[in-house]
Order: structure tokens, then C-alpha cells, then sequence
């Protein structure tokens, strides 16, 4: 018994134990339920607070929800065709979105291109590039060889002027007058016509100065001459008819004039990319006195309105109030030319029986844009003189016309300055009055004031001929309206033509060897190069 008896106080120990592990282990749980219990119970608070929120804001959504059901009530259409418009909106994004990618795919292969066109354009460039150093490098050379070349014209031109000096025409005058003894005295010239030669070949001789005219450079043309050798015949050929298109086609006896004003609007048309401005302006020189044969109230008078020779800034002689007049053909020119010369002052004499009485100067001016870089060009040589022994005398005429004379100082509108970066080129033909002997012309009165003022006007051009061949530091250009008034043409940048026409007459030779010797004095003249146009100043028309 005492041993089963222990046994069972061991088992009860044991039982005892576990219970008492099992209560700890109870107690333990309880402790965590309670923790538990505690945390719910706080939990159970917040619950309990969300729920009072949550029913304030069910209160409130229920209010909304009403207020909203009644707005639901009066914006239901409004609320489908809000819906109609937002999937018309949504059908058009997407469109939006299909035509954004189209333009993006479309941007990417113009990228590409454009990309692919840079690197090439780079490329070019960079061949470019050394084509210039490699130009440049030509340029640097060319006008390395250009420099060289014009030091060669220069002494070429040098040589080329001795030679041209010693192939001259010679001209020989047989002074055979009663009571003296026989003398031959020769002059030489550049170019002398015979009695046979025609208008046409005479003109041959001056065609490349309208081209020089086209180019830039002003130019003058004078007859020079006694009474009745042909100035005028050989200057305007035979008498213009009215109609001055019957003129220009009778081609035979045309004198330089008209063929002058039919080649220039010749060579205009074969480059109307320069198309310049024709205008033209006559004037005669009557006793030392200057008119204006176009002037607006020309056509009341017996004769032109007078003018006055000027200065201007550029240092140029021009006309005060000079009327121009623009043409666009060779037949209006020449229509004015005509109207000019019925204006001009004619009288019979014993030499002549439709003497001029005063010197004409037609002055065609050609405005244009200037040229680039027309200062660098090289200027062609002066031309030469010429001589006409035996031109014909002149045909028919206007007959004689009062030579009182009407001058009207306000006459004539001013005008306004040209447009800007123009470049005027002046062509003045000149038909100067002929040099006449009192005792052989038979005038008297007023004719005999009209030939002392005519005699004079040449002496002076004689002298400043004189004067320039000699250098010296005076040139008396106002001796004289003509000398004044053709300053710039004689002395100055134009290249000048001198026309001598003689008579072989034995008992013109006093009159024949002055005009000879008028013709070598010009010889004599050492004049510059000549020089293109400068910008135009303004002009009366």
C-alpha cells in the first residue's frame, strides 16, 4: 500500500503540476485576452466615432443625394447631350491621336530626309569651300597676270600711238595765187574723204563711238568749215521733209544725225536689259547769245527762249531751266531735230543761199542704272579728227528767217532731281556756223553782226584748241558762249570728233587753209582718258 500509495503522490505531483502550468499558461492567455479586450474596446471607440462621422456624412450625402436627384430632374437633356458632345469629343481625340501619330511618322521621315540633305548639304559646302580657296588662289594669280598684262597695253598702247602718229592721210594745198609764188603746203590727218566718198562711209568711221556711248563715256561730234563746204549736209544730209520718217528712209544722203539716231535705238533694242532713258535737248548759239529751240513757248515765237550757261556741283557747264525731251525712237528724235531746225536762224548770202547764221548743238543724253564697278573700267582711247575736203554743199532750206531774237528768263519748267545710283552718257552734235570773209559773203547791216559774232565764236574755239595744245595753265573758255557752254566736250571727259570740211575751189583757199589750220591746232591736243558717266543731277523738261 505505502509503495502504490507513493506512486499515486507522484502521479497526483505530476497532475498538480501540469494544472498548475495549464493555469499559468491560462492565466497568460488571459492577460492577452484582456490586452485584447482592451485594444477592441478602443477599437470599438474609434468604430464608434467613425459611425458617428459616417452618419453625419450619410445625413449630409443625403441631402446632396436629394439636392442631387433634383438637379438630376432638371439637367437630365442637358446631361445627354453633354454625353453626346463628350463622346463626339472622344471620337475626335481619337481621330486627334491618329492623325498625331500619321504627322509624327511623317515628321520622322522628313527628319530622316532633311538630315540625310544636311550632311550632303555639309558635304557640297565643304567642296565648295576649297573650290573658292582654289578660285581665290586663281584670282590672286589672274590679277597678278592682269596687272602684268595692262603694264604690256600701256607700253603698248605707247608704241601703238607713234605708229598710228606716223600712218597718217596727207592732204596737199597748192597755193597758186596770182603774184605769188607757187606753195605746196600739206597737212596730215587721220582719215581724209575724197569728193566720191559717201554718207555711208563717213558714218563707218563714227558708228563705234555710239557704242562707246552705250558704255558709259560721253562723246561729241563737230563739224567744222567754211561757209557752204557741206557742215550741214554732212551733219544732217540732205533737207529734212516734215514727215522725219521719210528721212530715215532714205538711207543714201543721210547725214550723221539721223544715222546716229537710227543706230543708237538699233543698238538699244539688241539689249533691252539696259533700256536706257533717251532725252534730247536743241539749242543754237546765235550772236554769242544761247536759245533754247524746245522750250514750251518756242512755238509762239519767231525763235527759242534764252538760256544761260551754269556751273554745277560736280563742276559741270550746263544750261539753266534747258528743256529735254524724252524719245523712244529714231523718227521722234528726228521729229525734233526738224522742229528745231525751222526755228534756227537761216539767211541767204553770196556764198550760200541758205546760210545758217548760228551754231546748232544737239545734245542726246542716255540715263541709265549705273553700271557696277564702272569706275574700274579701262577707258578706251581718245578718237581722232577727221577731215572732208569736199563734202557737198548743202541742199535746199527753210529760206530765210527773222533774226530778232525773243528771250523769256522764267520760261521753262524746273525739274526735279533725278532718281538716285543713275549714270548719265551725253552725246553733243555739233553743226557749227560757217567761218565766212565779209568781202566774199556781201553781208551787211544786221547779217554783218551775225557773221563778226560767228567769226568770233570760232576764233575762240581756235584759241582754246590753241591754248590746250599748248598746256597752258589758262584755257579761255568764256571767251565765248560756244567755248563756255562745250567746255566739258572739248577739254574735259568726253571723247571728241572733229569733222573739218573744206572746199577744193581755188578761190575758197584763204578759207580752206585757216580751216586746215584749225584742224591741225586740234591735232595738237593732248587730251586724258575718257571717263563713263557719274550720277545724274536733275533736269528741266
Amino acid at each position: 500500500m505505502p509503495a502504490r500509495g507513493a506512486k499515486w503522490g507522484r502521479v497526483a505531483d505530476q497532475r498538480v503540476q501540469q494544472l498548475q502550468h495549464q493555469v499559468r499558461v491560462k492565466e497568460e492567455r488571459i492577460v492577452e485576452l484582456e490586452t485584447e479586450n482592451s485594444i477592441l474596446h478602443l477599437k470599438l471607440a474609434e468604430y464608434q466615432e467613425m459611425i458617428g462621422k459616417s452618419n453625419r456624412e450619410a445625413t449630409r450625402f443625403y441631402f446632396l443625394y436629394n439636392e442631387k436627384q433634383y438637379l438630376q430632374r432638371n439637367i437630365h437633356s442637358t446631361l445627354i447631350k453633354l454625353y453626346q458632345v463628350i463622346q463626339k469629343l472622344k471620337q475626335d481625340i481619337k481621330e486627334f491621336h491618329s492623325s498625331c501619330l500619321e504627322l509624327i511618322r511623317n515628321y520622322q521621315d522628313q527628319y530622316r530626309v532633311c538630315l540625310s540633305e544636311i550632311v550632303t548639304a555639309v558635304h557640297r559646302t565643304q567642296l565648295y569651300n576649297e573650290a573658292l580657296q582654289s578660285h581665290q588662289s586663281r584670282a590672286v594669280h589672274l590679277e597678278k597676270c592682269l596687272q602684268e598684262i595692262n603694264e604690256q597695253y600701256q607700253i603698248e598702247k605707247q608704241k601703238r600711238k607713234l605708229l598710228h602718229n606716223s600712218l597718217v592721210e596727207t592732204v596737199l594745198v597748192k597755193c597758186n595765187r596770182p603774184g605769188h609764188p607757187l606753195i605746196n603746203k600739206t597737212y596730215n590727218f587721220e582719215r581724209v574723204y575724197g569728193p566720191a566718198e559717201s554718207q555711208r562711209t563717213v558714218f563707218g568711221e563714227i558708228r563705234p563711238l555710239l557704242m562707246s556711248l552705250l558704255d558709259g563715256y560721253n562723246v561729241c561730234i563737230m563739224a567744222y568749215g567754211q561757209t557752204g563746204s557741206g557742215k550741214s549736209y554732212t551733219m544732217l544730209g540732205p533737207h529734212l521733209p516734215d514727215d522725219p520718217a521719210l528721212s530715215l528712209d532714205s538711207h543714201g544722203d543721210l547725214g550723221i544725225i539721223p544715222r546716229a539716231a537710227e543706230e543708237l535705238f538699233r543698238l538699244i533694242s539688241e539689249n533691252p536689259s539696259r533700256s536706257p532713258e533717251v532725252e534730247v535737248s536743241i539749242v543754237e548759239i546765235y550772236n554769242n547769245e544761247i536759245f533754247d529751240l524746245l522750250a514750251k513757248d518756242s512755238c509762239t515765237l519767231v525763235s527759242g527762249v534764252k538760256r544761260d550757261v551754269i556751273t554745277t556741283k560736280e563742276g559741270k557747264k550746263e544750261l539753266s531751266r534747258l528743256t529735254y525731251k524724252s524719245v523712244s525712237s529714231a523718227v521722234a528724235l528726228m521729229g525734233l531735230v526738224a522742229g528745231g531746225l525751222r526755228l534756227r536762224v537761216k539767211h541767204p548770202t553770196l556764198v550760200h543761199t541758205d546760210s545758217s547764221r548760228s551754231h546748232l548743238v544737239i545734245t542726246v543724253t542716255l540715263t541709265a542704272a549705273s553700271p557696277p564697278d564702272s569706275s574700274h573700267q579701262q577707258p578706251n582711247p581718245m578718237l581722232k579728227e577727221l577731215i572732208c575736203p569736199s563734202a557737198p554743199r548743202t541742199a535746199g532750206g527753210e529760206g530765210p528767217r527773222a533774226s530778232r531774237r525773243a528771250s523769256s528768263p522764267g520760261a521753262g519748267p524746273v525739274g526735279a532731281a533725278g532718281p538716285p545710283r543713275q549714270a548719265q552718257a551725253r552725246l553733243q552734235l555739233v553743226d557749227l556756223a560757217g567761218s565766212e570773209c565779209v568781202g566774199a559773203s556781201g553781208v551787211t547791216g544786221l547779217a554783218l553782226r551775225e557773221t563778226s559774232c560767228i567769226n568770233r565764236s570760232l576764233a575762240a574755239l581756235a584759241d582754246v584748241l590753241g591754248a590746250l595744245a599748248e598746256r597752258r595753265g589758262h584755257v579761255p573758255y568764256r571767251n565765248s558762249r560756244l567755248t563756255h557752254f562745250l567746255q566739258d566736250s572739248i577739254g574735259g571727259d568726253a571723247k571728241l570728233l572733229v569733222m573739218l570740211c573744206v572746199s577744193p575751189c581755188q578761190k575758197h583757199l584763204a578759207e580752206t587753209l585757216q580751216c586746215l589750220g584749225f584742224g591741225s591746232r586740234a591735232r595738237q591736243v593732248q587730251r586724258g582718258q575718257a571717263k563713263r558717266g557719274v550720277p545724274a543731277s536733275g533736269k528741266s523738261k
